[in-house]
């Protein structure tokens, strides 16, 4: 069982990456509380859709500036910057998804973590 205080880290890094990604007019952020699944990879999965493979970029560009300028962090691992369809920013605890929607209608990561406590951000829901 993690520590309360990596908890509240992790809770506080979903917040950050949700607050990136709503500076880019990113759509359909999710946020997948993933710590009371057995097994689980992380803590959360925050996911969302872009409508472009530029507006993916921008997204993932502004989480990295927002987790690196509130907490100092950088991913610990990214992954399909060059394809620009599905954009991973693994920070071990927290890892973001962004998505073309239709790439993320193929994955349905949603489905597959089905067990998972699931918010769905929403302009009233945004972070401030």
């Amino acid at each position: 069982m993690k520590s309360t205080l990596v908890r509240q880290d992790s809770d506080r890094l979903a917040d950050i990456v949700v607050r990136g990604m709503q500076e880019k007019k990113a759509v359909d952020i999710v946020v997948l509380n993933l710590k009371e699944l057995k097994n689980a990879v992380a803590d959360y999965f925050v996911i969302c859709s872009a409508s472009s493979d530029t507006q993916i970029d921008a997204i993932a560009r502004s989480v990295e500036e927002e987790v690196e300028k509130l907490t100092g962090q950088s991913p610990w691992q990214t992954e399909g910057r060059m394809h620009r369809e599905w954009v991973l920013l693994d920070y071990v605890d927290v890892v973001v998804h962004i998505f073309l929607r239709d790439r993320r209608q193929f994955y349905a990561l949603e489905e597959l973590w089905g067990d998972a406590e699931i918010n769905y951000i929403t302009e009233e829901t945004a972070v401030v």
